[in-house]
């Protein structure tokens, strides 16, 4: 774990402080669980179970905020058990599907969610053309209901793809009224409204939060880490925790804590949980 400065030590002591009135936000894919070449394949750490329950005795509470739909990630988190042994505790586990277009709690166990966006079939049927023009028509194509994903890594020269798909793909999005979200080795496509960051803000809204946390590890966490920036104005204690690896570095330099992967953030809250319990 490393602290990218002195201002980043003392924004970890102020979240202990307030830890019982803190909320801790965690992306998916690269953060809780590894990043693989098949996205349906990408399980939380094997640890993550025990990490979040141990936590979460000690914080207001805990929420996975993720492009995923809802059901993908309970299902590969195993979420719903995390659930059940957090509601044991008193404490409720949220999980925020599709940016946020999706959401479903452990108090509540039923998904809440939008209507696919008008410009969504319009983009699907085009979308195989343009892979076509792009040279990247083997892509994996990902339909997650509500978005698109465009996946590029198991092709044989995969970063080449992305960026010749990247101008294309955001074209024929802003065609059809929708955004585009980069990731690694991944564009995403999905309807405009509804961001990280907006979850964040709303999330501690409704919970009074005097700290939030948020962990990510690529540009689609970037207005999560805004979102913080906009808390600390009015006074909530935040932390920016970046899931680095040797494929994405975007979010390095926007942290106040840089650590390795899942196994690094799971470290980190491991330690959040041993220093909040310290110091009741």
């Amino acid at each position: 774990m490393i602290f990218r400065s002195a201002d980043a030590e003392r924004r970890y002591g102020s979240i202990v402080e307030v830890a019982p009135r803190t909320v801790v936000g965690l992306d998916f894919d690269g953060t809780l669980s590894p990043i693989v070449d098949d996205p349906a394949k990408a399980h939380i750490h094997p640890d993550a179970r025990d990490v979040l329950v141990a936590l979460a005795e000690e914080v207001a509470a805990v929420a996975v905020i993720t492009g995923r739909p809802a059901r993908q990630v309970l299902d590969l988190g195993g979420l719903e058990e995390v659930g059940d042994a957090l509601q044991a505790i008193g404490k409720e586990l949220f999980v925020f599907g599709q940016y946020g277009n999706e959401r479903w709690t452990s108090n509540q166990r039923r998904i809440r969610g939008a209507r696919p966006p008008r410009g969504l079939a319009t983009f699907e049927r085009d979308l195989p053309r343009v892979l076509r023009q792009a040279g990247a028509a083997e892509a994996f194509v990902e339909d997650k209901g509500l978005a698109v994903a465009v996946h590029t890594r198991r092709l044989d020269d995969g970063e080449a793809a992305f960026e010749r798909l990247l101008p294309r793909l955001r074209e024929l999005a802003e065609r059809n009224g929708m955004v585009l979200e980069p990731g690694r080795s991944v564009i995403e496509v999905r309807s405009p409204g509804s961001h990280k960051g907006m979850v964040v803000e709303r999330l501690a809204a409704v919970l009074d939060a005097e700290g939030f946390l948020f962990a990510g590890d690529d540009l689609g966490d970037v207005e999560a880490f805004d979102a913080l920036g906009h808390l600390d104005t009015q006074g909530v204690a935040t932390l920016r925790v970046c899931s680095a690896s040797s494929e994405e570095s975007a979010l390095m330099d926007l942290s106040d804590v840089v650590v390795r992967g899942p196994r690094g953030v799971l470290d980190l809250l491991t330690r959040l949980a041993d220093d909040a319990r310290a110091r009741r």
